[in-house]
């Protein structure tokens, strides 16, 4: 694995030096293995990423966008297998799951375009008084913030459709998966990309505070977690007059109510609460199970317990890996100990996996009788079970939350499907599909503090350009009559 000195920008299209911020490195979680060494960008080149995504609009906006994307794209495909063999050691993930996320990586770009057909075509109209015409133009420069758990398809579903539009670019990727993050952005350089167009920006913090607080961005593009993605928004408020489209987290239900096939419902509710290592937004973190459906818990208790969990390039193939960081895997733990303490139950514990600190095994605890858990997302493979009495019951719980990112009734009736999607809060709502599933020719987002109804997916077409109306004729005429009190 290569562990040369990486970069802490990249210009794309032209020479940049190494960082002048602080040393960074990327282990793989799993076994600590070093896979990317280099140094956060200085503050000084934050700036300098942010003026030659500047520079560079004019020429972005008369060059062939859609030929410079498939050209990248065609790259992506051609460096599938090493892209997702990245992916899988920094983030400790499958590399089954990784090898799906850069087909959806590949997908993004016809997406993007028909989407961009579909929502952003130019209209026409005639009137009296000439051509009415809604034309769409690009914000400008644009700042992307990527998250850990899904480094390379996050990004990449804001970068394609902002590139598109004819925005630029600048990039910044968690300080958790850089190396995930330039490689992306190299492959975008040898696509033959203008100069400027999209640029990278490495580092923790304080690198994304100095971008989001650079006067010079027009918008601004965000995947993550909530307390960030607010972070963020209060550092958005000198700047009323750009585009901010947030895609935060969730607490999302998973209710099982008259369900007949305990089996599928069970590995339903495996796959919504632990793909990714329960590390996607829209993983389970409640399931309500109705009176008549409890034997659907001893089930999901025995499939867990049969689950395989091991490194990233094992084989046999692992369904889940570690968590992102030791740190990462001691939160979870921290909260399954503060939801035991107020009255919750355990049904499997969640617990470190012998010589794998960031890995955990995990865990169910039963939250019926605790009166007030904690609405936060938790951010791994930890799953609250709520027994509730009858329909309403699980409706009104299911809605018990800030948060309104996914939801999905596992049952065989469509008429409480129907009462279901009717009053659940949420961006996603599924019926006999976990709540992760999610379709990137569909919108992609929440409501509450999930998001702040910018959604991704096939609409984040929207958010990349804004109207423009106008009015036309090819001459200049005066009218017949003039209006009262002017002589012609």
């Amino acid at each position: 694995m290569n562990t040369s000195v990486h970069l802490g920008t990249l210009l794309i299209g032209s020479h940049t030096p190494p960082g002048d911020g602080a040393a960074m490195v990327s282990h793989c979680p799993w076994d600590n293995t070093l896979l990317w060494q280099g140094a956060a960008a200085s503050a000084e080149q934050v700036n300098q990423a942010v003026a030659a995504a500047r520079a560079a609009l004019p020429q972005w906006l008369g060059a062939d966008r859609a030929k410079c994307a498939a050209a990248y794209v065609t790259l992506l495909k051609n460096q599938a297998q090493n892209f997702a063999r990245i992916m899988a050691l920094e983030t400790s993930r499958p590399l089954w799951e990784t090898r799906t996320e850069v087909a959806a990586m590949v997908a993004k770009l016809d997406h993007s375009l028909a989407a961009q057909a579909a929502r952003r075509a130019e209209t026409r109209l005639t009137t009296a008084e000439g051509v009415a015409i809604t034309h769409f133009k690009p914000h400008g420069v644009a700042a992307v913030f990527g998250p850990f758990n899904m480094p390379g398809h996050l990004p990449n579903g804001h970068i394609i459709p902002a590139l598109l539009a004819g925005n630029t670019v600048v990039f910044k990727p968690s300080e958790k998966t850089p190396y995930s993050g330039e490689f992306m952005c190299q492959l975008w350089q040898q696509a033959g990309l203008p100069p400027g167009v999209l640029n990278l920006v490495q580092g923790p913090a304080s690198v994304g505070e100095a971008l989001a607080q650079n006067a010079d961005l027009d918008a601004v593009f965000f995947t993550g977690s909530v307390t960030a993605g607010l972070a963020l928004q209060r550092l958005q408020m000198q700047y009323p007059h750009r585009m901010l489209a947030l895609e935060m987290g969730g607490n999302n239900p998973l209710v099982i109510f008259n369900c007949g096939n305990y089996c599928a419902a069970a590995y339903t509710a495996l796959a919504s609460a632990f793909l990714t290592t329960g590390q996607r937004c829209t993983c389970a973190r409640r399931l309500i199970v109705g009176p008549s459906d409890q034997a659907v818990v001893p089930q999901l208790v025995a499939m867990i317990q049969s689950m395989r969990i091991a490194g990233p390039l094992d084989t046999p193939e692992p369904f889940m890996g570690s968590l992102i960081s030791v740190q990462a895997a001691g939160a979870v733990l921290a909260s399954q100990d503060h939801l035991l303490s107020l009255g919750g139950k355990i049904v499997l514990q969640a617990s470190r996996i012998a010589g794998h600190d960031a890995a955990l095994t995990p865990g169910i605890i039963d939250v019926t009788d605790v009166t007030n858990p904690p609405d936060t997302e938790i951010f791994g493979p930890l799953l609250q079970l709520i027994r509730v009495p009858d329909f309403d019951s699980a409706i009104h719980v299911a809605n018990k939350t800030r948060f309104g990112l996914s939801a999905a009734l596992l049952s065989d009736h469509r008429e409480l499907f129907q009462l279901f999607y009717q009053h659940v809060r949420a961006g996603v709502i599924n019926w006999n599909r976990p709540t992760n599933g999610a379709s990137s020719a569909l919108p992609f987002g929440g409501v509450g503090l999930s998001g702040n109804h910018r959604p991704s997916g096939a609409w984040a077409t929207d958010y990349c350009s804004y109207p423009i109306a106008s009015m036309e004729t090819e001459k200049l005429t005066a009218p017949e009559k003039a209006a009262p009190g002017i002589t012609l």
